[in-house]
């Protein structure tokens, strides 16, 4: 595959290889559609552009684009991409969500969750003791849930790719087998992780010189990782659930004590259900359905803000931030009451939770400058990691896809296949801990997201698509955990609200309440001192972060026919690349 890098100021060869490619993004100073990454302004393209948090896939999707593939075919080589150039969350051992809005037609919400294996039940988090254990339930080989990634990529291009399967894949495979050039943000994290992986020597030989930290500027090469992306392109998800991979996978369970076998990962099949709908402001919101809890809170929060005036309120005032935290306190209580994998739980009232009438009572309950209080004998909901991905493809015809997949921790549970080369996500973690545990912290032990075999985990992963009048207007989403629904809404209303172009919305300052604790968090400078005076005066505990999230945002210019890229920065080595004819 061609993999052309547009510059406004240097012109590099038409044909680049992975470790040239790599190297161009090192020092994360890549002017792609001629705006450079992490300034304000925001990357613009009137064909078409993918945003990720690695530059180097979203160049791999955009030559896809360049090369007549559609959004979704874009999507399917980015990812298979971010499975070797950002390990923590790119995946083939994880799972997770594509919402693809086609520029005519019905939305489609593709679930590759991962599932719980057969032998899997309420009660396998506890100890001998009878006592939940957090290491068995995150930090265990039973934490591993079957992967959905392959299985989810696939159906999605079968059902809207246009390209060849092989040639979607080809990029991933030369990228892991010639290795690329490891930036500074890559070679920090894989140094942090190394010391929870020394127990893995598969995964220390993966991730470090027999040990010892990669620098920045050194080649990864990945091998075995290239070759079960091999396995993968010649005989597409057969080549992941079956065969030699689904062997090498279902033998470091045997030998670590996990409960995936041959049979688990033959099982598996990812699902296309229908997206969660709303309306805001006269803006359509298409977002997942459950097991996501995305769509359905993000809907829920909307309606009930719809009733406030934000933008004469003004961005990060006290009003708004409070009337915030009081819609994100209510979502996220139904989400724990309420939400699961529907498959197991058929009664899930959707239609009520994201309703105007529900929303107009839910906001008769919210009183204007004074804190409701929340009570964990009443709410609860499960815990989730912040490391996650998302990225954003909009092709010249403006089909739309938004993608958030994950291994839950960073770099999920560390456990990288020998002689596969990829890591096994500890998602299993997103179930409940045991029924009826209920604690502070937020462990808890509601029926709709108990583990059994074959069930698919609870997440807040939400990628979202927004259009208006018929028209695709937005493309968002993010990684962040529990956070990721309240970025997400905060993305929508920094352009919807205050008027913020793509890259400012991605750039203001973030908040987030989610029922328990019972405190808003805050990014670092979003506020001012008296801001958070008025807020304490209002009975909210607050609590500063470092960072919340790393959304990836494009803005379809409909005046315009133009498309507006956001790259986050909070996280490094994110990227949008474009799809320009030479004369725009």
């Amino acid at each position: 595959m061609n993999l052309p890098l547009r510059a406004s100021s240097t012109a590099f060869p038409a044909r680049l290889s992975a470790r040239a490619m790599g190297a161009l993004f090192l020092g994360g100073g890549l002017l792609l559609g001629g705006v450079a990454a992490g300034e304000s302004a925001a990357v613009r393209a009137r064909q078409g552009m993918v945003v990720s948090q690695s530059a180097i896939a979203s160049e791999v999707g955009a030559a896809v684009l360049r090369e007549g593939g559609n959004a979704v075919d874009a999507a399917v080589a980015t990812a298979f991409a971010l499975a070797v150039t950002h390990p923590t969350a790119g995946n083939i051992g994880g799972g997770g969500f594509l919402v693809y809005r086609p520029a005519t037609g019905d939305p489609l919400a593709y679930d590759f969750r991962e599932k719980a294996p057969a032998a899997a039940t309420p009660e396998m988090w506890l100890d001998g003791n009878g006592e939940y254990s957090f290491e068995i339930h995150h930090l265990s080989h039973k934490a591993v849930g079957v992967p959905g990634t392959v299985a989810g990529l696939h159906l999605a291009w079968e059902q809207q790719g246009s390209l060849p399967w092989d040639q979607l894949v080809r990029p991933a495979v030369e990228l892991a087998r010639e290795g690329f050039v490891i930036s500074h943000g890559l070679a920090g994290s894989l140094a942090r992780v190394l010391d929870r992986m020394s127990q893995y020597p598969a995964s220390v030989a993966q991730f470090s010189k027999d040990g010892t930290p990669y620098a920045p500027g050194e080649i990864l090469r990945q091998t075995d990782l290239a070759d079960s992306l091999e396995r993968i392109l010649e005989n597409g998800p057969a080549g992941f659930y079956e065969g030699r991979t689904a062997e090498l996978l279902a033998a470091e369970m045997e030998s670590g004590g996990g409960l995936i076998t041959l049979e688990d990962l033959k099982d598996y099949r990812a699902v296309v259900r229908e997206p969660i709908r709303g309306d805001y402001r006269g803006f359509e919101i298409i977002s997942m359905p459950p097991p996501s809890s995305g769509g359905t809170a993000l809907v829920q929060m909307l309606n009930i803000l719809e009733g406030y005036d934000l933008t004469a309120n003004g961005f990060g005032s006290a009003a708004n931030v409070h009337l915030m935290a009081e819609a994100m306190r209510r979502a996220y209580a139904d989400r724990a009451l309420h939400l699961g994998d529907p498959d197991f739980n058929p009664g899930i009232p959707i239609d009520r939770l994201t309703s105007k009438p529900y929303a107009a009572d839910l906001r008769a309950t919210i009183e204007e400058g004074r804190a409701s209080v929340s009570s964990p004998t009443r709410f609860e909901w499960t815990d989730e990691s912040s490391e996650t991905t998302h990225f954003s493809v909009v092709d010249r015809d403006r089909n739309a896809v938004s993608l958030t997949y994950t291994l839950e921790f960073g770099y999920g549970s560390g456990i990288v296949v020998p002689g596969a080369g990829f890591l096994l996500n500890n998602e299993m973690g997103d179930f409940n801990g045991a029924p009826g545990l209920t604690d502070e912290r937020g462990l808890i032990g509601t029926d709709p997201n108990l583990a059994e075999g074959g069930k698919r985990m609870l997440s807040s992963m939400s990628p979202t698509i927004v259009a208006r009048d018929g028209e695709l207007f937005m493309v968002t989403g993010t990684p962040g955990g529990r956070t990721i629904i309240n970025t997400v809404m905060q993305t929508i209303l920094n352009v919807v609200d205050h008027g913020m172009n793509a890259q400012e919305a991605v750039d203001a300052g973030r908040m987030h309440h989610q029922w328990l604790p019972d405190r808003i968090s805050y990014e670092k400078q979003m506020f001012s001192p008296d801001t958070l005076s008025l807020l304490a005066s209002y009975g909210h505990a607050l609590r500063e972060v470092d960072a919340q999230g790393a959304a990836e945002v494009i803005v379809h210019l409909l005046d315009e026919g133009v498309l507006e890229g956001g790259v986050d920065q909070r996280r490094a080595d994110g990227g949008a690349a474009v799809h320009d004819d030479p004369q725009d």
